[in-house]
């Protein structure tokens, strides 16, 4: 059987192959680390400045499955949210686990919608994504709209995986581009270099005329179990790599097998777990009140 060794891996640029499609989604993989990753939306929800109405309409762009949509009811128990989301699974765990009245008077309800062609359908006190935008990348041209479809003093936010030059995403990239894997993959593990840097999503929002907060932060996540970096990545990153394989159960095995391996020498654990840098990505624009 052919294998790759760690000497094959070398990044190159993805010209061949075949176009990415649309991963599908494991809700409940992802969810298996849903403490760290709900830890940066609390950090940007506590950042978000009051909202122009007591009772806002507001618009979570990427809600996944839903447990970080129901945060924001917590923060305005009033408010009529709108989780949109792109995966089937994700919308039917939302919907299953939160949809409905909420105990402060207002409502939560997830509808399917592509980001890279959302636009609002009505005015939004807010419009907010937790670590959606990433998938879209077309996301920057859409906030003209977004800001424009904001009451004033409205306010759009987000956050964004900033960690794409990291070993994780660095020797995915790689592997799917060896000989063996080319043929399928090449293209699935790209890097996403449509993303900005803080400075040009602070410039971008700012010419639009809000009063905008820029930061980034990288977060030191412990995480424990057996290979665990793989057992992240696994709910994110290389869900678009796990769709393109399908039901190549042999496959999937073999290139996860390789993938484990080169993780264990980037990310190797210490005595109380294994350290896995996360640098993420924040931005609050508010609209002239």
């Amino acid at each position: 059987m052919h294998s790759d060794t760690a000497s094959d891996i070398r990044p190159r640029m993805a010209t061949e192959g075949p176009t990415p499609s649309a991963p599908t989604w494991d809700p409940q993989q992802y969810l298996r680390h849903a403490g760290h990753r709900t830890r940066p939306f609390l950090d940007l929800l506590s950042r978000i400045p009051d909202l122009p109405d007591p009772a806002p309409r507001i618009a979570d762009l990427g809600c996944g499955p839903g447990n970080v949509t129901a945060l924001l009811a917590d923060r305005w128990p009033k408010a009529r949210i709108t989780g949109f989301d792109l995966s089937p699974q994700m919308l039917h765990r939302a919907e299953e686990g939160y949809a409905g009245p909420t105990p402060g008077g207002g409502s939560l309800d997830f509808r399917p919608a592509d980001l890279a062609t959302w636009l609002p359908e009505e005015p939004y006190d807010l419009i907010v994504s937790n670590a959606a935008l990433q998938w879209v990348p077309s996301h920057p041209a859409s906030f003209p709209a977004w800001i424009n479809a904001l009451h004033p003093g409205g306010t759009f936010a987000f956050q964004i995986p900033g960690n794409f030059g990291a070993p994780s995403h660095n020797l995915l990239a790689a592997l799917c581009d060896t000989p063996r894997w080319r043929p399928r993959l090449a293209g699935h593990g790209a890097r996403y270099t449509h993303l900005l840097e803080p400075a040009e999503y602070l410039a971008r929002l700012t010419e639009l005329g809000c009063a905008v907060d820029v930061w980034e932060t990288t977060y030191y996540q412990l995480l424990t179990g057996e290979d665990p970096v793989l057992d992240w990545v696994k709910g994110t990153a290389l869900r678009p790599v796990l769709t393109a394989l399908g039901d190549d159960e042999q496959a999937v095995s073999d290139f996860l097998l390789q993938y484990r391996d080169l993780l264990r020498g980037a990310y190797p654990p210490g005595p109380r777990g294994t350290v896995f840098p996360f640098r993420r990505i924040f931005a609050i624009a508010r609209k002239e009140a």
